[in-house]
């Protein structure tokens, strides 16, 4: 879709149609990795300890409600650019989920108390998401990559997903949109009906968007990064066993060494560094409480 085709759906019905609850606060009872303590800061940026059912579970539970919300697959990229970034550190740290996309990130949660973290991949939650929303009859929206990667990821989604409402798709181009190219979006997806919106503009352009228009859209938004061009085939993805040994960074370094050689030569290093640094302070508070308890065991329970 073009700026001057934004209206991609005139039969959609509107989300703030009168049978739908409207906007509403998110309570920690929909959001269970917060309420049982299943969130880590992991080299300063928050992560959540969920899974793909919790995951799934969540966002359309806010997609039915027409509450908003935003996601973002989080990766080691993610936390460095929110070290080294202050406007993509808000935006996270308003996400109603934040998935650990990148196996490192997993460890990041287990080494830290969080025994059962798995990992919530942006592509297989796409997926995941969208067999979920055709089986509510929630409507979806794609947002982001070139007109060519759009055509075919909504090919293929089509194919996969044939009873799918795909409501609103848009191709932005590179630049940022004007005040008045932005207001016709809103209002467009506002009019679209689209309850859950993918978003793939690549980290941390998705994160920025995303905190501008969150409070402006009634639907989901979920950043997915690369997915939509992992899913329409115009990017391999990393063979299964290296992206279980947490080694997809170096096939997809091998695939785009001229765009990705600085993301993961710097900044792996650097993650590497932060977290060991965490861990090692979590470490020793936890070695120096063990420590205390004992004789505080001992002054309370002694005589007087």
């Amino acid at each position: 879709m073009s700026l001057a085709q934004l209206h991609s759906d005139p039969t959609a019905t509107s989300l703030e149609t009168p049978g739908r609850p409207g906007r509403r606060k998110r309570s920690a009872d929909a959001l269970p990795w917060r309420a049982e303590g299943r969130s880590r800061e992991i080299a300063g940026l928050r992560v959540d300890g969920t899974n793909y059912a919790e995951a799934v579970q969540a966002i359309c539970g806010m997609a039915e409600a027409g509450s908003g919300g935003s996601v973002c697959v989080a990766t080691v990229h993610t936390a460095i650019e929110s070290r080294d970034d202050p406007s993509l550190r808000r935006a996270l740290a308003r996400a109603d989920l934040v998935t650990p996309d990148g196996m490192p990130l997993v460890l990041g949660l287990r080494l830290l108390g969080v025994g059962g973290a798995t990992r919530v991949y942006g592509p297989a939650l796409t997926g995941v998401l969208c067999r979920r929303a055709e089986t509510l009859g929630l409507a979806v929206g794609f947002y982001g990559a070139s007109p060519e990667v759009l055509d075919e990821l909504l090919r293929r989604t089509a194919y996969r997903f044939p009873r799918l409402r795909i409501a609103f798709r848009m191709s932005p181009p590179y630049r940022e949109l004007s005040p008045e190219e932005d207001a016709a979006l809103v209002e467009a997806l506002r009019e679209s009906g689209v309850a859950i919106l993918f978003v793939g503009l690549g980290c941390p352009k998705q994160e920025r968007w995303i905190l501008a228009h969150r409070d402006r859209l009634p639907c989901v938004l979920v950043g997915v990064g690369a997915a939509f061009d992992f899913l329409a085939g115009a990017k391999r993805q990393a063979p299964p066993l290296l992206q279980a040994l947490g080694l997809e960074w170096l096939f997809r370094l091998s695939q785009e060494p001229a765009r990705l050689w600085r993301r993961y030569l710097f900044g792996n290093p650097r993650f590497l560094f932060y977290f060991a640094q965490q861990l090692a302070a979590t470490l020793d508070a936890q070695l120096k409480r063990r420590l205390r308890a004992p004789a505080t065991g001992i002054a309370r329970g002694g005589p007087r």
